[in-house]
């Protein structure tokens, strides 16, 4: 009994593998990656929506064919243009840009294929690209703000300087979603979806070259100048803060100076205060003797009376 049961179920599995088999040969299942959506046509003609969702799907075979579609993001990288600027300066812009089927549906009626798609985005986003170039200026084209950023090396901060000779008001990233915006206009009509586009390089011609080069040397002479000034500007207040510490140190020091000088000389007065009134007479010869040491030397010559008190000793030694 067992085995009956074991072998019908054999069966059964073998007939639909079978009929699984026969039915992807002859086209009727086909089965939806996570990355694809599908339509599907009948003798050329779309029949029903797009099927967006992964698994195993059927179809009439032989009349019926699946068109496969990306989901994912796809890449579009356009040729350069050489597009004059509102300052009548020309220049080579190279463009990218990221897109999507939003609607397989529309894409399969109005372009087929990814191929065809691409072409229709080099007219939209190159006119856009065009139409948004052509209404500024070349400084917008290549810079997003009115400073003049000098990077430093890795770990240290950037000194920004003030605003650049010539001025702007929409700058390189504004612009480049001015495209975008342009560009997504046109776009739905294709079944796309345009998700990102970014300007990836700028190339001056040659008779362009030299003049934005002279600007650049001008901005960064005047960026030098100005971080010039502020060094003097700052080297002469730490001058100045300098004098002023030192001032302050040597009158203090003075004054200390002035004070020890001071109390020395009132002990030493006092010193000399109470020897002198201990014994006046001694303290008296003394200073005499001292004197004599000062003033006489075997070439002087003195002339005294003889009541002189610098004389009386002189007298005692006879």
């Amino acid at each position: 009994m067992k085995r009956s049961a074991i072998g019908i179920i054999l069966g059964l599995s073998t007939t639909i593998i079978i009929f699984i088999a026969l039915a992807l040969a002859s086209g009727a299942l086909f089965i939806v990656d996570e990355t694809k959506q599908v339509v599907i046509t009948q003798f050329g003609k779309p029949v029903g929506n797009p099927i967006t969702s992964a698994g195993l799907h059927f179809k009439m075979p032989f009349i019926q064919d699946a068109h496969y579609f990306e989901k994912r993001l796809l890449e579009w990288d356009g040729d350069p243009n050489q597009i004059p600027t509102k300052d009548k300066k020309y220049i080579w812009v190279d463009t990218m840009a990221r897109w999507k089927i939003v609607d397989a549906l529309k894409f399969l009626q109005s372009v087929g294929n990814e191929l065809s798609a691409s072409s229709r985005l080099d007219d939209i986003i190159n006119s856009a690209t065009r139409d948004a170039v052509t209404g500024h200026l070349l400084i917008e084209a290549v810079r997003n703000s009115n400073r003049i950023l000098e990077n430093k090396e890795l770990g240290e901060d950037a000194i920004v300087s003030e605003e650049a000779l010539e001025h702007i008001e929409i700058g390189r990233q504004q612009l480049t979603r001015s495209i975008l915006d342009k560009a997504k206009v046109l776009a739905p009509q294709y079944g796309i979806e345009i998700m990102d586009v970014r300007i990836k390089r700028v190339t001056y011609v040659e008779e362009v070259r030299d003049k934005v080069y002279d600007r650049m040397i001008a901005e960064r002479k005047r960026a030098a100048e100005k971080y010039r000034s502020e060094g003097h500007g700052k080297s002469a207040e730490i001058e100045g803060q300098t004098g002023k510490e030192l001032k302050l140190i040597t009158s203090e020091a003075y004054r200390q100076a002035q004070s020890i000088t001071g109390k020395a000389d009132a002990e030493a007065i006092n010193i000399y205060a109470q020897a002198y009134s201990q014994n006046p007479e001694f303290y008296s010869f003394l200073k005499t003797i001292e004197t004599y040491k000062n003033t006489i030397d075997a070439g002087s010559t003195i002339v005294l009376t003889t009541d002189s008190d610098y004389y009386k000793y002189l007298k005692q030694l006879k």
